[in-house]
């Protein structure tokens, strides 16, 4: 029975096709992520990524590559892009000369800005300001007020923005999260905020993800702020980096309330630390094993010691077990808990607005520079 184009179960068949055939090629799928396969021939390896029925191929070998081709054109009609120069909105840059490839989201951040007709703001150098705290006591709570700010384009102005944020972007992840808060009930600072994302985009728009030059392998930030949020909820922030380029990033409202800082950046160092698991088993996968612990930096000594330390604790006693998954990770060797100083946190942009010469200095130390 042939599956409709276009019905709910029609992704679904389309997959398990494709992975059958992938199978039949000698492909395994990786169990950290099942839009990756790869093959090993040899001491020769081919990584392939599907995102629907789009696939970018990557290897060690061309003429393995070129023989994948002509098998899998055998049994789907295949377009072949050659060298990938794009994908979904994101412009691939190689320089085989440094080594290095280069991420960019220009030609979206310019479509956007136009859409929004933002073309004619003045560019500023900070997404977020620092002195001006978004809270919802700027919204409406009159009726006519509420019903003129629904005619602003809040929403698709915050979703283009995620989708920036989520791409190639680490450093509007913070005040994106703060604008998207107000959805509900938008006022004119909050709209203010928006544009001023848009500002920085303005300016910054040329920015570029950059990996490789050196090998640095995989290394983590992670970083806590709860006292510049009225909802007294904790900001979780971590980042990891691959050869000096972001590769996952996150900026979130924690679940709890949380007592003191020091829970607040165990409780961060906890979700950071299953990621960074999750990054082992994908990497160890496609590059062969991660047999050295992954080093995971934060600032607070006081969350670190908690963390290597199984004693009982007063007034650390309240925590909730399943945060303290994080020292069963350090005693296997997973990874390792280091103390850097705020000065060099690189997640503390993801955590908090902060002035312009941190905001510019965290910005370069996730791999975002112009190439």
């Amino acid at each position: 029975m042939k599956t409709l184009y276009g019905l709910k179960q029609g992704a679904k068949n389309w997959y398990d096709a494709l992975c059958r055939a992938l199978a039949k090629l000698g492909f395994t799928r990786t169990e950290a992520d099942h839009g990756v396969f790869l093959k090993e021939i040899g001491d020769d390896i081919i990584i392939l990524a599907v995102h629907v029925n789009d696939c970018m191929i990557t290897g060690s070998s061309m003429k393995h590559i070129g023989n994948f081709k002509v098998e899998m054109n055998a049994k789907y009609k295949l377009t072949d892009l050659g060298p990938a120069h794009w994908l979904l909105g994101i412009k691939i840059t190689r320089d085989l000369t440094n080594n290095s490839i280069c991420l960019s989201q220009e030609a979206y951040i310019e479509s956007i800005i136009t859409r929004f007709n933002f073309n004619d703001l003045k560019p500023t150098s900070i997404p977020i300001n620092p002195s001006v705290p978004l809270s919802k006591s700027q919204s409406p709570s009159k009726l006519e007020d509420i019903a003129k700010m629904k005619n602003v384009p809040y929403r698709e102005a915050v979703g283009s923005l995620m989708y920036v944020a989520m791409g190639t972007r680490p450093d509007i992840a913070f005040a994106t999260l703060t604008v998207a808060q107000f959805s509900d009930n938008l006022g004119w600072a909050h709209w203010k905020a928006v544009k001023r994302i848009f500002r920085y985009l303005l300016g910054t728009q040329k920015l570029e993800l950059v990996y490789g030059g050196e090998n640095r392998g995989l290394v983590g930030y992670v970083d806590a702020d709860g006292a510049s949020q009225e909802h007294r909820h904790t900001i979780s922030g971590y980042v990891f980096l691959v050869d000096g380029g972001a590769v996952l990033w996150s900026s979130k409202k924690q679940e709890l309330v949380t007592l003191s800082t020091t829970e607040a950046e165990y409780v961060a160092a906890t979700h950071a630390a299953k990621e960074a698991i999750w990054l082992r088993r994908l990497l160890g996968k496609l590059f062969k094993s991660v047999e050295t612990p992954t080093t995971l930096f934060s600032d607070s000594k006081s969350a670190i010691t908690l963390a290597h330390d199984g004693h009982y604790h007063a007034r650390t006693k309240h925590i909730d077990i399943h945060y303290h998954f994080i020292r069963y990770i350090i005693e296997a060797g997973t990874i390792k808990l280091v103390y850097c100083p705020t000065n060099n946190m690189t997640a503390d942009t993801l955590t908090k607005a902060l002035p312009s010469v941190k905001a510019k200095h965290f910005a370069n130390a996730l791999g975002l520079c112009t190439v």
